[in-house]
């Protein structure tokens, strides 16, 4: 059993941290984001991604990790970036797919393989190539025949460069540190459920988002930020619980949120279609705190030009 500090990330206390809604697959807004970040993104930012990678209907979900581990090994070129500033969490796709490759140990593994392939757990079968009928066939061999096929699965996985470093790597929450009046921000793939601690959530943090909110005098956090909205009700920006969800994978916009120490959302990206770029500032501080604005000098290389160049 994973120690609480291998379950969820201690963010430190950032200056900024940047946080990625859901991609569902969608590889160009990603690579969008991945250029404007790639300008702005500083010694003491944060950048967290909320979940769910890859999508059902993507056709080429395994650029999308190529992507995430290609942008992370750039950022950590940078001076003065460390590993611990780029953490990936979790999402529900992700969730179903680590419990798709317990399957073996499901009361009735007919029934939990329709709940994971409900959650997101397709797109990783496809990714590895494995075929739909042969799966769902598989659920029905008993418990010996799913446990060849299981070690199967986790054979391409590991097959696959980089692929089981980047799953044994995802946590399930991500937090600021609180300090004197400062409140706390927490991060998370889905859903939140305040009357609970954030170790006993269990699967609200992915499948509990139907009700998704919280009061200042509901929750010891600043603000509660998530990726991936099961009801998909948009963007919401208002109040203590945050969601990101702008639809990205099915049309919508991939959305970034930029928080400061405070919790305050002080800027949003937001990725449409053919490179599109719109951000807005949100809830800016006073001029006299300097802790927002850039220290460093842009970047002035597209993140997706080095990757043509490389």
């Amino acid at each position: 059993m994973r120690s609480v500090c291998e379950k969820f990330v201690d963010l430190g206390q950032p200056r900024r941290v940047w946080a990625v809604a859901a991609l569902n697959g969608d590889r160009e807004r990603l690579i969008t984001l991945h250029d404007h970040l790639a300008t702005r993104f500083c010694v003491r930012d944060r950048l967290v991604y909320l979940g769910n990678y890859l999508g059902n209907v993507a056709w080429d979900n395994h650029s999308v990790l190529e992507e995430l581990l290609a942008f992370r090994s750039a950022l950590l070129s940078k001076p003065g970036i460390e590993p611990s500033d780029i953490v990936h969490l979790r999402g529900p796709s992700e969730e179903a797919w680590q419990r798709l490759l317990r399957l073996q140990f499901a009361p009735s593994p007919s029934q939990a393989l329709d709940k994971c392939l409900s959650a997101g757990a397709e797109a990783y079968l496809r990714l590895y190539g494995v075929s739909m009928n042969d799966t769902k066939a598989m659920a029905r061999a008993g418990s010996v025949a799913i446990t060849r096929w299981t070690n199967q699965l986790r054979v391409l996985q590991r097959q696959a460069l980089g692929h089981e470093a980047f799953v044994c790597s995802l946590r399930r929450a991500a937090m600021t540190q609180e300090t004197g009046d400062r409140r706390s921000t927490l991060f998370v793939p889905a859903g939140y459920d305040v009357k609970r601690t954030l170790e006993d959530q269990c699967d609200m943090l992915w499948f509990g988002g139907a009700s998704f909110a919280a009061t200042s005098q509901s929750t010891k956090y600043a603000r509660i930020v998530r990726g991936h909205d099961p009801l998909r009700g948009g963007v919401n920006t208002d109040g203590i619980a945050v969601t990101l969800d702008g639809g990205c994978g099915s049309g919508g916009p991939l959305i970034c949120g930029c928080f400061n120490e405070d919790g305050l959302l002080v800027e949003v990206v937001a990725i449409g279609g053919k490179g599109a770029i719109e951000t807005s500032r949100f809830e800016d501080v006073p001029r006299a705190s300097s802790s927002y604005h850039d220290t460093v000098a842009a970047q002035p290389t597209l993140w997706s030009s080095m990757q043509a160049s490389a």
